[in-house]
C-alpha cells in the first residue's frame, strides 16, 4: 500500500504509427545522431538490412546491424552493448517483436543512448515500456528491469502489422485487455504503479485509469473488424485503432497503472511443460479469466470478455493452451506465477487459492466454449 499521495506518468518522447513510416526511418532518428547501432529480428534481418542502410547512407548516416538471435539475457544485452559500443553507436533500435525490443532497450540503457524502438508486430504492449523481461536459457520468465527512461521514440509502420501473422495481432489484444482489469486491481489495493520506481512508490494518475479504459473499450469495439483486415493484409481504421490499443494504450497503461494476477498466472504457465508454446499474450489472455474469478467479477463482464475471446480466438482454457490439467501443472503456475504481480490484488491470494483459481477459470471457459 503507497502512503504518499504523489502521483507519476511515464511516456515515450514521441509515438508514431501509419502505414509506410519504415521508409522515413532516417528521417525520424536525425535527431539522435548519425550512427545506428540496431538489433533486427531474424525473420526481417536480410530483408531490411540493405534497404534500411541505404536509406541511412542517403542521409550521410551509418547504419550497423545484427541478428537478434537466442532469448533476451542479461548476458546477451551485455554483448549487445558491448558491440554497439565497438561500432561507435550513437543510439540503438530495435526492430522485430517484444524480445528484439527488450534487448535493445537493455543494451541502450547499458550504454545510456538513446533508443529507437520499431516493432513488427502488435503482439504485446512492450515497445512503449520502460522495462525489458528478462528470461532463462531454457525460455522461462526469470525477472523484468525497470529503467528510469522510457523509450525516445517508438515508430509503428502499420503495413508491416497488417502483414504479420494475425496470431501476433490477436495476441495482443490478449495482452492489452488486461489492462483495465489489472489497473482496477492495483487501485483497489493501493498498490504503486511501475513508474519512478527509483525515487519511491507513486499513485496512478486519473488519465492512466482512463487509457486503460479506452484500451479496453477500443479493443471490443474494433477487434473483430480488425482481425479480419490483418487477415486481408489491409490497413483500415479498425486496425489502426488496434494497433493503438495493443501498442501505445496498453503500454502506457499498464507501466501507468502496474499488472496484477493476469501478468502472474501468465509468467506461471510459463514453466509448464507445454508453456513457452504459446505467446505472451495468449497466456496472459488466460490469467485473466483467472483474475476475473478471483475478483469475483459480475458474471455479464465475464460473459462478455470470454464471448469475446472465443470470437477472436484467444484462449479460455488450459488446453487451449496446450496445457494439461494435471495437479502437477497447476502447481508449477502457483509455484512460478509473479509474486510481485500477484500481491497487487485487493486481498491475498496463497498458492492453494492461486491453484483452484486456475482450476476454476480452465472449468468455466471449458463451459462457455460447449454452450
Amino acid at each position: 500500500m503507497i502512503a504518499s499521495r504523489t502521483m507519476s506518468f511515464g511516456s515515450p518522447g514521441r509515438y508514431i504509427q501509419g502505414p509506410g513510416e519504415i521508409r522515413r526511418l532516417a528521417q525520424h532518428t536525425a535527431k539522435y545522431g548519425d550512427k545506428v547501432f540496431s538489433v533486427i529480428d531474424p525473420f526481417f534481418y536480410d530483408s531490411l538490412t540493405p534497404q534500411l542502410t541505404a536509406q541511412y547512407e542517403e542521409q550521410n548516416a551509418q547504419f550497423t546491424s545484427i541478428p537478434f538471435e537466442h532469448e533476451v539475457t542479461e548476458e546477451r544485452i551485455a554483448a549487445i552493448a558491448k558491440k554497439a559500443a565497438e561500432a561507435g553507436a550513437q543510439m540503438i533500435m530495435g526492430i522485430g517483436g517484444g524480445k528484439t525490443l527488450d534487448t535493445a532497450k537493455g543494451a541502450a540503457n547499458t550504454l545510456n543512448l538513446p533508443v529507437v524502438i520499431v516493432p513488427t508486430s502488435a503482439s504485446t504492449d512492450a515497445p512503449t515500456s520502460a522495462l525489458s523481461v528478462i528470461y532463462k536459457e531454457n525460455h522461462e520468465h526469470s525477472h523484468s528491469i525497470n529503467y528510469i527512461k522510457s523509450p525516445d521514440i517508438v515508430i509503428i509502420d502499420s503495413e508491416i502489422i497488417a502483414n504479420a501473422p494475425v496470431r501476433f495481432l490477436v495476441s495482443g489484444m490478449g495482452d492489452a485487455m488486461a489492462t483495465l482489469f489489472e489497473a482496477k486491481a492495483n487501485a483497489a489495493s493501493n498498490s504503486p504503479n511501475y513508474i519512478c520506481q527509483e525515487a519511491g512508490s507513486f499513485r496512478r494518475t486519473k488519465v492512466a485509469m482512463k487509457i486503460a479504459e479506452l484500451c479496453y473499450d477500443t479493443i471490443l469495439e474494433y477487434g473483430v473488424a480488425a482481425k479480419i483486415a490483418n487477415e486481408q493484409h489491409v490497413v483500415t481504421e479498425a486496425l489502426e485503432a488496434v494497433i493503438e490499443a495493443n501498442t501505445l494504450m496498453s503500454g502506457l497503461g499498464f507501466e501507468n497503472t502496474a499488472c496484477a494476477c493476469a501478468h502472474a498466472v501468465g509468467d506461471g504457465i510459463t514453466a509448464t511443460p507445454n508453456g513457452t508454446k504459446t505467446l505472451h499474450g495468449e497466456k496472459v489472455a488466460f490469467g485473466t479469466l483467472c483474475e476475473l474469478v478471483a475478483e469475483n467479477a459480475p458474471s455479464e463482464i465475464v460473459e462478455e470478455y470470454i464471448t469475446f475471446c472465443m470470437e477472436v480466438g484467444l484462449p479460455t482454457t488450459l488446453e487451449d493452451l496446450q496445457v494439461e490439467l494435471t495437479e502437477e501443472n497447476l502447481q508449477l503456475i502457483a509455484d512460478n506465477a509473479s509474486l510481485t504481480e500477484l500481491v497487487r490484488e485487493p486481498y491475498e491470494i496463497t498458492g492453494e487459492m492461486l491453484k483452484n483459481i486456475v482450476k476454476a477459470a480452465d472449468a468455466l471457459g471449458r463451459y462457455y466454449q460447449a454452450n
